[in-house]
């Protein structure tokens, strides 16, 4: 009896031990490519992303299309990863089993805002297999469909590039940045993700018109059509935003990220051109905006130029919106002013500053020269993902400022 009591003890002993060598086996995390996916409104939102590890510390860089992102706020604890999705207030928890990963994608600063989250290891591409057939290439007219019955006019950017439809949809206020897919016959699927917004492009090409859905993150959908237009166009960006009648130059007075009140007669601004960036850390134009400037500046300081951010930040917390850009201050090594000017509201951002006709878009760049006069007001951001037209953007700029810089 006793023989059999130590023969089955030692069986369970060697079962356990084999049970938690594969356990452990199947919670050790992956080193290499994974594809992510995020179900937003009953849809699968696909994107990759790469592990990486230097001695104990993870780091993930996320693929958005041709936008590469670093996350460096990675842990691994026992059977979990945990990773925050750059500079955004946003975390992902997920449990690790062998090639896999499930868990959430939170907002932290919305309501009830989780989403399921899962990923497979070993995919390299968002799309197994994907294709482009030529069709959608070139430029085109899109009206996406509001629900007040008007159209919000804008332009598709699209080419095929290594077997994937690539492209953007450039409005007046900005663009959907790098967006990726494929096609199918008349049919193209595009997809953009970049740590905080989710953007699900469909359509279909019938009878030389484009009908399509619009889906963005977990309750947006709009309806849209389109047509193959070479000259499509848009309003001048320079024209969308002014001074109203009886108003000569901008005032305000915001706290610093020290907590002082800072105006525009402030010694340091001075004599100096001056440019004011309205933005919000939350807004991805925004970010294509700020490493452009960050660079700009850094070349361009010692030029009697200087930039001052106005934050409009999604909590009306002083300390909130101080931890969130300061954050984008480090990410994107930024050594101009910030000033925390108030909330994301539009109408909030107007009313703070009443010598606009409005605040339509973040972000809005107000320059003003050696005098105090308002030169340029230019009207959301044209990014790196919408080619030429960023090309023109940066020409045009850099032109205003030689020559404001020079008087």
């Amino acid at each position: 009896m006793k023989k059999y009591q130590s023969y089955f003890l030692l069986l369970f002993s060697l079962l356990f031990i084999i049970s938690c060598k594969t356990e452990k086996e199947n919670t050790k995390l992956k080193i290499g490519f994974w594809r992510g996916e995020i179900t937003i409104q009953e849809q699968q939102l696909p994107f990759v992303f790469e592990i990486l590890k230097n001695e104990e510390n993870f780091k993930i860089n996320l693929h958005d299309g041709d936008n590469n992102i670093e996350l460096n706020e990675v842990k691994v604890v026992n059977d979990s990863i945990f990773f925050t999705m750059h500079i955004f207030d946003i975390d992902v928890k997920a449990k690790i089993n062998d090639n896999s990963l499930n868990g959430t994608f939170t907002k932290n600063y919305a309501d009830d805002y989780v989403l399921p989250f899962k990923a497979t290891f070993g995919k390299k591409e968002r799309i197994d297999n994907a294709t482009s057939n030529h069709k959608f290439d070139g430029k085109w007219t899109i009206n996406l469909h509001k629900d007040d019955g008007t159209d919000n006019t804008t332009i598709g950017l699209f080419k095929t590039e290594d077997n994937k439809l690539k492209g953007t949809i450039l409005t007046k206020t900005g663009d959907y940045r790098f967006l990726e897919g494929t096609t199918n016959g008349d049919k193209f699927t595009l997809y953009a993700f970049d740590g905080n917004h989710m953007f699900i492009f469909k359509a279909k090409l019938e009878n030389d018109t484009l009908k399509g859905d619009f889906w963005s993150g977990k309750t947006f959908h709009q309806k849209f059509t389109g047509y193959k237009n070479e000259n499509a166009s848009l309003p001048d960006a320079n024209k969308l935003t002014y001074l109203k009648e009886g108003f000569d130059k901008i005032e305000f007075s915001f706290p610093n990220l020290e907590g002082n009140l800072v105006s525009l007669d402030a010694p340091k601004y001075k004599d100096k051109v001056v440019i004011l960036q309205v933005f919000g850390t939350w807004c991805p134009n925004c970010m294509d905006e700020t490493k452009f400037y960050a660079k700009w500046y850094d070349k361009n300081k010692d030029r009697g130029v200087e930039i001052i951010g106005l934050a409009y930040e999604v909590k009306d917390d002083f300390e909130y919106a101080k931890a969130r850009v300061n954050k984008v201050k480090k990410a994107y090594n930024v050594n101009y002013d910030y000033l925390i000017a108030g909330t994301s509201d539009k109408g909030n951002a107007s009313k703070s500053l009443p010598m606009l006709n409005h605040i339509m878009s973040f972000p809005t760049s107000i320059i003003i020269d050696k005098k105090g006069k308002v030169r340029s007001i230019h009207t959301g951001f044209s990014g790196p993902a919408t080619g030429d037209y960023y090309l023109h953007y940066v020409e045009e700029f850099n032109t205003l400022m030689d020559k404001l810089l020079s008087e």
